[in-house]
């Protein structure tokens, strides 16, 4: 069943975050949906800028809307770091069930500004929204968008004239990282924690280890993606057949599919989801 961001997080465990998997079409979907659902877990399939500018988020969205109609679960389909309101108002009326407004990289005011005229217009949809103050940078040098952490003062004052359902800050770890390699600054996030009562994301979570996931579930933090993590290993295995004569790209997704589930069922054990039989 398609639900708001803001109600799984308004419905976790105690020590629960709830994994935000980028998805690229059916294959990963399904599989999250598949783990998700014999967990009896929430599932947030999240569509970045490459897979909207690929795909378009319309088209995104009814194939995201079909497959949910399969699982009784929550599920939320969120659109990740939109840069406009017309990014945003297109996915709110194709469906998008939450959205992310990006305006990290912009003076504060103005990222107040525009953010809280997204919140105004998403609140007429019962549409769960996403702001980010400080910012994740990347690890690709390709990408020239440089990180900054959050700034607490600035968290509080974003947080208070927006209204946002939940906050993306910059604690330590950065997008696109191949490594487990990301250094949580907890005092920063412990201080933010202190300050604002709003539940958090942290973004470029493939970066994080196994023992930071699991910490990061007890704190305030209730939102963690993963992108990279199952974008490797779906490479990986899809490579490994390439001296195959096959030429099905059905039959070759088989392979990947099936490697990409042990990732998603360990990220969501780390995050405090253990497995039910019922």
């Amino acid at each position: 069943m398609l639900v708001t961001l803001k109600k799984i997080i308004n419905e976790l465990g105690e020590n629960q975050a709830v994994p935000a998997f980028n998805v690229y079409g059916y294959e990963d979907a399904k599989v999250i949906l598949d783990v998700a659902s014999s967990l009896r877990a929430p599932a947030v399939l999240m569509t970045n800028r490459d897979a909207v500018m690929h795909m378009g988020s319309r088209n995104l969205c009814n194939l995201l809307k079909s497959i949910s109609e399969d699982y009784d679960i929550p599920i939320c389909i969120h659109l990740d770091h939109a840069k406009s309101m017309e990014e945003i108002e297109e996915a709110i009326k194709s469906g998008y069930t939450s959205v992310m407004y990006d305006g990290s990289s912009l003076p504060i005011n103005e990222n107040i500004e525009n953010t809280y005229r997204i919140v105004q217009f998403a609140k007429k949809y019962n549409v769960s929204v996403e702001g980010e103050i400080g910012s994740v940078g990347y690890s690709d040098p390709s990408i020239k968008i440089q990180g900054e952490y959050t700034d607490v003062e600035e968290a509080k004052i974003f947080y208070n004239e927006t209204g946002v359902d939940i906050l993306a800050v910059a604690v330590g770890t950065l997008h696109r990282m191949t490594g487990q390699e990301a250094v949580i600054n907890y005092e920063l996030l412990n201080n933010i924690e202190k300050k604002l009562d709003v539940p958090l994301v942290i973004h470029g979570s493939t970066g994080v280890k196994d023992h930071d996931l699991t910490k990061l579930s007890h704190t305030s933090v209730k939102k963690v993606n993963i992108g990279t993590a199952i974008r490797m290993k779906f490479g990986e295995s899809l490579k490994s057949q390439f001296e195959t004569d096959e030429f099905d790209r059905i039959k070759l997704f088989k392979k990947p599919m099936k490697d990409i589930e042990g990732v998603i069922l360990e990220k969501y054990k780390l995050l405090g989801f253990k497995k039910t039989f019922y």
